[in-house]
């Protein structure tokens, strides 16, 4: 698949990249030919994905960035224009989930969730179609989940995380409208359960991991690859008349 998908001489920016879903997402990346810019909190833990990424015999920068602080957001961008000359891809994938009853949430719990997955979208996806606005082209790839709410499903003690999912698919569509007459493309991933980090405190439940299962027609945790290999394609020309898409990964979730 990723074969026929040819991203050589295109620079990817992917936040929360230093592992799970993001660090997938930048090793099929850079196998598709891509000049990968590793990006999340940590800068030791990016370097050693570009140093994974460097053993494929392609190119990587790692850059420590906070997504909720535009300054950081800004210099990311320009180091990365610095390192390769331009930005062909941004993957919005940074996020946090935390589970905690609503009756219960702080407006620092909701703060928080909303800066990282929302507002850090909207930073980073301003910084980067800024440049590729310059080039007339450019794709953005956002990472929501099927808890997005409207054509998704609702979830219990996760509203905060529900709400910075279900916007990030409105900006999408609004984006998509705005950014077209620039060539710009920006579609939308909605995992559903996905092997991650994130899902760890469901897995310590068995019969919430059951539950969870019991949702899911395909009665299966899907692998990380299984989303990374839309993104690429979603980043390739294979995908370029498509942008304001929610494209659903979820082993059938939603259809059952």
């Amino acid at each position: 698949m990723i074969n026929i998908m040819d991203l050589k001489n295109k620079v990817a920016i992917i936040t929360g990249a230093r592992r799970g879903m993001g660090k997938t997402h930048a090793l099929l990346l850079a196998k598709a030919g891509a000049k990968v810019v590793v990006s999340d909190i940590s800068q030791e833990d990016c370097e050693k994905v570009v140093k994974e990424i460097e053993k494929q015999g392609r190119e990587a920068l790692a850059v420590k960035c906070d997504v909720t602080k535009k300054v950081e957001v800004d210099e990311l961008v320009k180091k990365t224009v610095e390192k390769f000359g331009k930005v062909d891809i941004l993957v919005n994938n940074a996020g946090i989930v935390q589970f905690k009853p609503f009756l219960e949430l702080t407006e620092e719990d909701w703060d928080r969730t909303l800066d990282i997955n929302l507002k850090g979208y909207f930073l980073c996806t301003q910084a980067c179609a800024q440049e590729m606005a310059k080039q007339k082209s450019g794709v953005i790839v956002n990472i929501a989940s099927v808890a997005m709410g409207q054509q998704g499903v609702g979830a219990p003690n996760v509203v905060h995380y529900c709400a910075s999912k279900g916007g990030i698919a409105a900006m999408t569509e609004a984006l998509a409208v705005e950014l077209a007459p620039y060539n710009i493309r920006v579609n939308v991933i909605a995992p559903g359960l996905i092997e991650t980090p994130m899902i760890d405190p469901i897995k310590q439940d068995a019969a919430a991991m059951e539950a969870m299962l019991d949702k899911v027609p395909m009665r299966r945790v899907g692998k990380p690859e299984e989303i990374s290999n839309l993104v690429v394609f979603l980043a390739s020309d294979k995908s370029s008349y498509m942008t304001g898409s929610v494209v659903v990964v979820d082993g059938g979730w939603l259809a059952g």
